[in-house]
């Protein structure tokens, strides 16, 4: 069972950072892309970033674009996304997944497990 773990959502202000973590177990993460998406309420999921397997490959949508990085510890099966500057607009549940073969996608679509979930919210 390929299971993906989501932590270090929570509440912080305007202006503040977070550091999401993506737990992979059971699998290898290293032979995946992974994205990080987000879902707010009434709203569609959203593709927010992702990382090649090897992590040489990343893409950003543009709303985070030079606030958000993303970067992986293969040894330590586990994906980061590095929040700064955070706006209420980037309050949402943030997810991530896995896809079974590189490039990395924003496409929610195209891709294959997924983690449960953690709630960020922004507060002004």
């Amino acid at each position: 069972q390929l299971q993906l773990v989501e932590s270090g959502g929570g509440l912080v202000q305007v202006g503040e950072s977070l550091r999401l973590s993506c737990l992979a177990s059971e699998f290898t993460l290293a032979k995946h892309p992974i994205g990080w998406f987000r879902q707010a309420p009434g709203k569609d999921r959203e593709g927010v970033s992702c990382i090649s397997s090897s992590g040489v490959n990343t893409r950003y949508a543009d709303s985070v674009k030079g606030r958000f990085t993303i970067s992986r510890d293969n040894a330590k099966n586990t994906v980061y996304l590095q929040m700064n500057s955070l706006k209420p607009e980037d309050t949402a549940v943030y997810y991530c997944a896995a896809k079974n073969f590189n490039p990395c996608v924003l496409s929610p679509v195209l891709n294959d497990y997924w983690g449960q979930g953690t709630q960020v919210t922004v507060s002004s």
